[in-house]
């Protein structure tokens, strides 16, 4: 069983291919948000070193979101045309869950911090059980200190990961202190090796979509949607 996997969800650009758990190959990079032009080129460069073809993939996934909405919709638009023209189904995984997924197993909560500006994050909470990762709570868009309360309820040790991590770093040291604690930092970004991984083991689920079903997981509005709703209850205010 062979995975494609892609993530555009932030800054980075990474693909992966996995066969039966085994990683076959990654290209990660972290250079300007040039999405649309380099994310074909680095599945191409991929597939054209492994000697595979898009026929020779059984499953494309793609990391939906939360995230850019103009990366997810790229990756997402990306990963299913590739797999309508080679007639494969696909897998959105949430980006959050690859994120927790770049830390291995251990007895601290896992906590990835994606930057979604003006001192807000996307996040979520996560715990080892038994080799499985669980997701202990909903995903969630919140000021960062909203998530520092929820933290210190919960009175156990957290490693954050992700992009977010570097502006916040020096917050969450002095408001959580000993209680937290940060992956390194080659796993804080996006992989694509992760979103493969969590493909691989959610297919014995049967979790598979059609590519026609697949959409980008957003979490909350686009800054145009608020505007414009924003403008237009003052408008009917007006009225």
């Amino acid at each position: 069983m062979r995975v494609l996997a892609v993530d555009t969800s932030a800054g980075v650009a990474a693909v992966a291919i996995m066969e039966n758990g085994r990683l076959l190959g990654e290209y990660i990079l972290n250079h300007k948000k040039t999405h649309s032009q380099k994310l074909m080129p680095l599945i191409k460069g991929l597939m054209d070193n492994l000697e595979l073809k898009p026929a020779d993939i059984d499953i494309y996934a793609v990391s939906s979101g939360p995230g850019s909405f103009t990366g997810l919709r790229i990756g997402v638009t990306t990963v299913k045309a590739l797999a309508y023209a080679a007639n494969k189904p696909v897998m959105g995984i949430p980006t959050l869950d690859a994120l927790a997924f770049n830390v291995s197993p251990t007895d601290s909560l896992i906590c990835p911090i994606m930057d979604a500006r003006n001192n807000q994050v996307y996040t979520a909470v996560y715990k080892w059980e038994k080799n499985v990762q669980v997701n202990i709570t909903e995903y969630m868009g919140v000021h960062v200190s909203e998530l520092v309360q929820l933290i210190k309820g919960k009175n156990s040790r957290v490693i954050f990961t992700g992009d977010a991590v570097g502006i916040h770093r020096d917050f969450l040291k002095e408001e959580l202190g000993e209680m937290c604690e940060f992956a390194q930092e080659s796993l804080l970004l996006q992989r694509a090796s992760s979103v493969a991984q969590l493909a691989t083991v959610r297919l014995s689920d049967g979790k598979t979509e059609n590519c026609f079903d697949l959409v980008p997981f957003y979490l909350r509005k686009s800054q145009a949607e608020r505007e414009y709703e924003k403008n237009h209850c003052i408008s009917c205010n007006v009225e």
